[in-house]
């Protein structure tokens, strides 16, 4: 069930050409942690991770990314990166992205992990809605920040 957006908000493939713009919001999310470049965007991509956007018409809002890092018989995937446009956050954009990723992984049966900073209580609210709990916690795991980061874990849906 994807929550609704919005009729003008699509969630569909995220293309290299969106490499600078996702770039551009990770500066603006995440400015004293390491942001993603462009080029690191362009090679997830092209390293064939499954990548998701959200467009208002040509306007990208939002990216979420998910990889597969164990396969069968227990597969699992780790959520890379999600992130929205501040002046779209809260409008269940983020919720969707997450979604259609975890749409992935449940097709195939994935266990999904991910990291979230330890004072980023809005997104861990949001995971834990969709069932993930947190499994361990990983010290100063951010850069160059030092923030903390819990590790959370999704059984996948059947």
């Amino acid at each position: 069930m994807t929550p609704d957006v919005g009729s003008a908000v699509t969630i569909g493939p995220l293309y290299r050409s969106d490499a600078a713009r996702c770039a551009q919001l990770e500066r603006v999310l995440f400015p004293g942690d390491d942001p993603w470049s462009a080029q690191a965007f362009r090679d997830e991509i092209a390293a064939g991770h499954h990548f998701l956007a959200a467009r208002d018409g040509d306007a990208l809002l939002g990216y979420a990314g998910l990889a597969f890092v164990a396969g069968p018989p227990q597969p699992e995937a780790e959520i890379h990166t999600i992130g929205v446009d501040p002046a779209y956050q809260r409008r269940g954009i983020g919720r969707a992205l997450l979604l259609g990723l975890l749409g992935v992984a449940d097709a195939v049966g994935a266990t999904v992990f991910l990291e979230v900073r330890t004072d980023n209580v809005a997104a861990q609210a949001l995971y834990e809605a969709e069932g993930f709990t947190v499994v361990g916690l990983r010290k100063r795991y951010y850069r160059p920040s030092g923030a903390d980061a819990y590790t959370m874990r999704r059984d996948p849906k059947q």
